[in-house]
């Protein structure tokens, strides 16, 4: 009798273990249920950014990039391209921002359903710079009497980007202001030469070839130490450069891309663009500018 009623004892206890055992885990599979923000997909991993060679060569984003992977939590991707590659790449998805130079183009992309939104964020100047000694004779001109003099004498050598850059598009802004047809300079002879790279690349071969380009103030002021060229054509209206920043309307990470927009727009990141190069080089690179209708952008 006894070990009967030790034997219903056990398979009552038995069953009491095993009941508060499976509710333990329905409780704590209810309270490890992901959060809407855990559970929002596409939100975390590396965000792909194609930036214009000549915010890469400058040493701009070295500065911001490690700033705004901490702030977010997120490894960014930068890819240092023309502007034109940039755009493309934007369209094709597989950059989910841009940040680029050259404003119809933009405008056109944001038009054709491929940007959420242009953002000018920053601006400096194209320079035309050249020999001290000024072979051509264009010191002082404007952008479009000096590239005019440039094709009529064939006195010095003129080295183009040739990439499809924002830098490239303005080239053949200032070819045609000044009336004459791309191809046709092209062609013009041997004076004219392609370099097919970077900013960088493009003032170090014509430093080598004692000849003229069109350079952003910030990437000569960068190579300025290790050229022998020096500004020659420094004014103008179609000399201003403006950079701005379109995130992607095909990204897996809309709010973060969204977050370097407020970033490059923050004040304090305009500020670290205003001060950018200033103890180096005595000026800035940049002149902040941010905001969908800026100053700058008229």
């Amino acid at each position: 009798m006894k070990l009967l009623l030790i034997s219903i004892a056990l398979v009552m206890t038995l069953v009491l273990m095993i009941g508060c055992s499976e509710e333990d885990s329905t409780t704590t599979t209810t309270t490890s249920e992901p959060t809407q923000e855990e559970a929002t997909p596409g939100e975390s991993g590396r965000l792909k950014v194609a930036t214009t060679t000549s915010l890469d060569n400058t040493g701009l984003w070295e500065t911001l990039e490690p700033m705004f992977e901490e702030e977010n939590d997120v490894d960014l991707d930068i890819v240092a391209v023309g502007t034109g590659i940039a755009l493309e790449y934007g369209r094709n998805g597989d950059v989910d921002v841009i940040t680029v130079h050259s404003k119809a183009r933009e405008i056109e992309y944001v038009e054709q359903g491929y940007g959420v939104e242009r953002t000018p964020f920053a601006y400096n100047y194209f320079l035309i710079v050249g020999p001290e000694d000024d072979p051509a004779g264009i010191k002082g001109m404007s952008p479009e009497d000096a590239f005019e003099t440039l094709f009529e004498s064939e006195a010095g050598t003129f080295v183009s980007r040739g990439d499809d850059s924002g830098t490239h598009g303005k080239e053949k802004t200032i070819w045609a202001n000044a009336g004459y047809e791309y191809e046709d300079v092209q062609s013009a002879g041997s004076w004219y030469l392609e370099a097919g790279s970077g900013m960088g690349a493009t003032l170090v071969m014509a430093d080598e070839k004692q000849g003229y380009t069109l350079t952003d103030t910030g990437t000569y002021l960068a190579y300025k130490g290790d050229l022998g060229l020096v500004p020659i054509v420094d004014e103008g209206d179609t000399l201003l450069n403006v950079y701005s920043v379109i995130v992607g309307t095909n990204t897996e990470m809309p709010n973060t891309s969204q977050k370097l927009v407020e970033f490059l727009t923050s004040d304090v990141v305009q500020q670290i663009m205003g001060d950018f190069g200033v103890a180096e080089y005595g000026m800035a690179l940049f002149t902040p500018c941010a905001g969908p209708i800026a100053p700058c952008d008229n």
